[in-house]
């Protein structure tokens, strides 16, 4: 993966990063299995359906969030280049109303201090469309509820 490319511009780009209490292997299958990904994806009041869920490079993820207001968000994400469980590389390209927000994100699970160390890195073609999202989609609050909804659906995995 050469991401050297991609986060030359900082002001591009949005990172969020979360230590989990959990072994790469399962936060891994969490991350990617979309019975797992429905229960977490997206900010808190959100929900999230999938119609297409191909994870290989090349696949497509197709979804909905759905907002507590009502609005659905339809995306669609194009799998660039997967290692597992390592990292995951996708390229977000939009859908219907929202095929303008277009956006590169990078995945790393990392093991650390016995779990493992989880950045998602968004990466977007200019700073004024990073700004964009932030102040009109409320992108970086929505990055960390994200992080946090997944680590709870990790914690109650992890008890059963």
């Amino acid at each position: 993966m050469n991401i050297a490319s991609l986060t030359a511009d900082s002001a591009r780009e949005i990172v969020t990063s979360r230590q989990i209490a959990a072994p790469r292997e399962l936060v891994w299958q969490v991350w990617t299995n979309p019975a797992h990904v429905t229960k977490w994806w997206g900010p808190h009041g959100f929900r999230t359906t999938t119609s297409e869920f191909n994870l290989r490079n090349g696949g497509t993820w197709r979804f909905v969030m759905h907002g507590p207001d009502g609005i659905d968000y339809p995306n669609k994400v194009v799998f660039l280049d997967i290692e597992e469980p390592n990292y995951l590389n996708y390229k977000h390209v939009g859908e219907d109303d929202f095929a303008h927000i277009l956006f590169e994100a990078i995945v790393t699970f990392e093991p650390r201090d016995g779990g493992t160390f989880v950045t998602l890195r968004t990466i977007f073609p200019t700073a004024q469309e990073r700004d964009y999202v932030v102040e009109n989609h409320g992108a970086i609050e929505g990055a960390k509820n994200t992080l946090e909804r997944f680590e709870t659906v990790l914690k109650e995995l992890s008890n059963r």
